[in-house]
């Protein structure tokens, strides 16, 4: 029975267009329709091809994601037919390693990354389990080479030569519990982590997912003080989740094409900490006053909400790897050369008082380019307002973290 050699290619990630000093980054759809040929067979199983159309729409890569992703493969243009023809060689060049690989979000994010054409392999680390998810991934037909690591006596190892480290490592939370209650647990899994990213892969960019960002972030910062290595351009506090969310429940109340909706997200990572700045989104639309209070609660307690609806069983994983994959796409977009990629990050930071603080930001090669201040210029009352009640909260919650790590020091 005959079968259609071809396949459509997703991968998500989000591009800027416009002022670069004042424009918000705009997921847009884009589709690749790949269509099998003989003399690229080897290429990721995503059905190798000799040509290239574009078309909409997709998850999250828009048209003019075309040019992102043309600067991901060696391209040869030739005319056939009068056609415009694109001989794609994938060069797949980056390593990534997650840390917490065989976890709630860990397994579902290695599956995503593993898509990624940009990755050429994927490390998975975790203390056990491991082996059994790099065996089940290995089996998909894509460029990264997959390879499991047990243990502590294996994580020196998982990190060699790395580009990108992603740590979504620790417990998740359950009914009642809040991110603070995370605490405890979670600080001395990212400092042990850390710790070992000084030492093996100092240079990679860092993405921290273990809760709670707003101290984890700044315990990590800490960590690479202490070992000497410290670069603010390459340590990420992941926020995205926030972002995906606020576009999805945005569109959902406005009756937007989803793919067309991007709203920044400041702040922190929980609670009255997250705050959507609505008044900002793109395409510009208004709210009433109960629909900007109804739409930043649900943004603030969406974690809460998937928490409650598990009954339990887990914590928002899937949304939270869906997330984490893309702000890994953009960093490896940037890091590949793409000189337009903007997320939103909680980031060491001078907009505000506060030492971190997430924000958009421009994203390349060395890490952050530049933090974008036009976000927090002419908020509304309410924006305003919410700003300066979340900065106690942040402040505490950065202190705990800087006072965890040097506590460590001391008793060390």
């Amino acid at each position: 029975m005959a079968s259609t050699s071809a396949a459509t290619l997703l991968i998500g990630s989000t591009l800027s267009f416009g002022h670069k000093s004042g424009s918000l980054a705009q997921p847009k759809p884009f589709g690749v329709r790949l269509a099998s040929r003989a003399s690229l067979a080897s290429f990721s199983g995503l059905k190798a091809t000799t040509s290239v159309s574009c078309e909409a729409e997709s998850s999250f890569l828009g048209k003019e994601s075309g040019v992102a992703l043309q600067q991901s493969v060696a391209r040869k243009a030739h005319k056939k037919s009068q056609r415009l023809q694109y001989h794609l060689q994938p060069q797949a060049s980056f390593k990534v390693a997650i840390l917490g690989a065989a976890g709630g979000i860990g397994q579902p994010l290695s599956l995503l990354i593993k898509m990624s054409p940009l990755v050429s392999a994927l490390h998975l680390y975790d203390i056990a389990n491991v082996k059994g998810v790099a065996a089940d991934l290995s089996h998909c037909n894509t460029p990264s080479q997959v390879l499991d690591f047990t243990g502590a006596s294996e994580l020196p190892n998982s990190l060699k030569g790395v580009n990108v480290v992603v740590i979504p490592a620790g417990v998740p939370r359950k009914p009642g519990m809040t991110r603070d209650d995370l605490f405890n647990i979670n600080a001395n899994i990212v400092k042990s982590l850390v710790e070992a990213v000084a030492d093996n892969c100092p240079d990679a960019f860092i993405h921290i997912i273990s809760n709670p960002v707003n101290s984890t972030v700044p315990i990590a910062a800490e960590i690479l003080k202490q070992k000497d290595v410290y670069d603010p351009k390459k340590l990420f506090g992941v926020t995205t989740l926030d972002v995906v969310r606020a576009n999805a429940f945005v569109a959902q109340k406005k009756n937007l094409k989803l793919i067309d909706v991007d709203v920044p997200v400041i702040g922190g990572h929980a609670g009255i900490t997250i705050l959507p700045l609505l008044s900002k989104t793109r395409p510009s639309v208004s709210f009433t006053d109960e629909e900007v209070e109804e739409l930043t609660v649900r943004i603030q307690n969406a974690g809460t909400e998937v928490v409650e609806a598990k009954a339990g069983a887990g914590s928002a994983t899937l949304s939270m790897a869906y997330a984490a994959a893309r702000f890994v796409e953009s960093s490896l977009r940037a890091l590949d050369g793409d000189g337009d990629v903007y997320e939103c990050s909680f980031v060491q930071s001078d907009l505000t008082e506060l030492p971190f603080f997430a924000s958009r930001v421009k994203l390349g090669r060395k890490g952050i380019e530049a933090l974008i201040p036009s976000d927090l210029q002419g908020l509304t009352e309410y924006e305003q307002k919410a700003l300066d009640a979340l900065k106690p909260e942040l402040k505490a919650s950065i202190e705990k973290g800087i006072e965890f790590a040097q506590k460590q020091v001391v008793a060390a």
